[in-house]
């Protein structure tokens, strides 16, 4: 039974794992909406709206979090800068997700996630 285990495991090692979120979240934040899979976009959710609170926190310390976990120095500053200013005012549910339908290959639930645009009321 695996009551109140939170996560998705996605057939990966733990490591591995580690660094595909951090990839789709550095993507995420950078390109601000991608294609992927359902589970994995429910997943890299719950980490990229932690990143852009650290954005609106915005101190030394949670800037060198946010640099922890990002890949690109470049992407740490958009949510910092950007993001932050965006997203003021907004008490979280950065992100939207959107069904895109079943992948040819084999079948997955694709979706595309992205990040909702300044003055969004959803």
């Amino acid at each position: 039974m695996r009551h109140k285990v939170s996560g998705r495991k996605l057939g990966r090692s733990s490591a591995h794992r580690r660094a595909l979120y951090r990839n789709l979240v550095s993507d995420l934040l950078g390109y601000e909406s991608i294609n992927t899979t359902e589970a994995k976009a429910k997943e890299v959710r719950r980490l990229a709206e932690k990143m852009v609170t650290l954005g609106k926190k915005g101190s030394l310390s949670h800037r060198r979090q946010a640099l922890a976990y990002i890949f690109d120095g470049k992407v740490v500053e958009k949510v910092f800068d950007e993001m932050a200013k965006r997203y003021a005012e907004r008490a979280g549910g950065y992100t939207r997700i959107t069904k895109l339908g079943a992948r040819l290959g084999d079948g997955a639930a694709m979706v595309k996630i992205e990040m909702l645009p300044a003055g969004t009321a959803e």
